[in-house]
């Protein structure tokens, strides 16, 4: 079984060696922005800065005209918005005016009359969790090719996205709508996405996060929630501390005892369910915090390791929210069938002989026991124990 995978594994990587030489040059341009970023943080992390140091420029709103990595600027779209709410385009540039048509279709698409504004956020949440892709670069925040993948008009065009391409069009689109909505970025300023305000409350939420699977991981977050992720300066945007349109407590279930978890926890999985909330008294939940951890930590550690559920991957985070705790687990499956030869144009006389040369050739090596999927096991640890004891560091990993 795994040879099989390691053989079509290797003809598909001849077969996109091409595609990749033709990335190569760009990537080298954006890895010298990204040594430069790299320099920029390095130096913040390791020396006080001075009184007159350098901050990222911005037009005062703390939003647009920031510069990021010395290379790219956030701008505002709201002539769009507002070409959209008045009816009246004339003044917009040629490239506005296609970005606000085809804003418009997808808003005429998914919106429907009566819609509460919960309601519309969610479905551009949907929309653009299904319909777009992120784009590949190295860092989310540099866009990898000249087709607009940071700004509404490439996102729209294309369908291809950097975080900063996610953060503005569906800043654009809450606009559009009349949602009041800002873009955010980190502290190291190599990440964005957006806080919205729904009803009387704001909600982190970050679509280029979701942006694979839709599982409302990063949707409607307050600010402890998004705080477990990401530092940012939080004097210039309001505070999100409303639990009313959070995502994570209206969707959890009071859960009575630490000890029901593996079992409902179980259950969502059986029934390939991404999303699962569970909020527990904040007193019982301080208790047992640790004890939840490791519980979580051991079932995730159980799960990615089994057949079952082999190459899925769960996340969880445990957070405060008023009276209660919340356990917030997601969850990403893959459940292909195994690849054919035939999807590769091999026969199978072929690929025997391709499985054969690669047993000739490396069939003496010795399977490391420590090592399973990326990770090795510290400390004696195995794969069905404690995943409080495994890390994996590229140190190890190099041996």
């Amino acid at each position: 079984m795994k040879a099989k995978t390691l053989a079509l594994g290797i003809i598909a990587a001849v077969i996109v060696t091409g595609l990749l030489s033709a990335a190569l040059i760009f990537n080298i341009a954006s890895l010298e922005r990204i040594k430069a970023l790299e320099a920029k943080v390095g130096s913040a992390d390791n020396e006080p800065a001075p009184d007159d140091a350098d901050e990222p420029s911005s037009d005062g709103d703390g939003e647009n005209g920031v510069v990021i990595a010395d290379d790219y600027m956030i701008e505002s779209t709201e002539q769009i918005s507002d070409a959209y709410i008045s009816g009246d385009a004339t003044a917009l540039s040629e490239k506005d005016g296609e970005t606000l048509k085809m804003a418009s279709d997808v808003l005429d698409e998914i919106i429907e009359d009566g819609m509460t504004d919960y309601e519309k956020e969610e479905a551009v949440y949907v929309w653009m969790t299904t319909k777009l892709q992120n784009d590949p670069g190295l860092l989310p925040v540099i866009p990898t090719a000249d087709d607009d993948s940071d700004n509404p008009y490439g996102v729209l065009k294309y369908h291809n996205a950097v975080c900063v391409g996610y953060a503005t069009t569906f800043r654009l689109f809450m606009q559009m709508l009349g949602i009041e909505c800002h873009v955010v970025h980190n502290s190291e300023c190599y990440h964005s996405w957006d806080l919205v305000k729904i009803g009387d409350g704001w909600y982190h939420t970050d679509i280029y996060s979701d942006a694979s699977s839709g599982n409302y991981s990063h949707f409607n977050r307050t600010d402890s929630m998004q705080m477990q992720d990401q530092s940012w300066d939080t004097e210039l945007f309001p505070a999100a501390d409303s639990y009313e349109y959070c995502y994570m407590m209206m969707k959890a279930k009071e859960c009575d005892s630490i000890y029901d978890i593996p079992a409902i926890v179980r259950s969502t999985l059986d029934a390939r369910e991404s999303f699962l909330s569970l909020k527990f008294n904040a007193d019982e939940a301080k208790q047992y915090y640790s004890a939840i951890d490791m519980m979580m930590s051991d079932i995730s550690s159980r799960v990615m390791s089994s057949e079952e559920f082999a190459n899925s991957l769960i996340y969880y985070n445990i957070s405060p929210a008023d009276e209660w705790y919340l356990l917030a687990l997601t969850a990403e499956y893959n459940d292909e069938d195994e690849p054919d030869p035939a999807d590769y144009g091999i026969s199978d006389e072929d690929y025997k002989k391709i499985n054969g040369s690669i047993d000739d050739a490396f069939g003496d090596l010795t399977q490391n026991e420590d090592y399973y999927g990326g990770y090795y096991f510290k400390n004696g640890a195995n794969k069905t124990d404690d995943a409080y004891y495994y890390e994996y560091t590229t140190e190890t990993a190099r041996g």
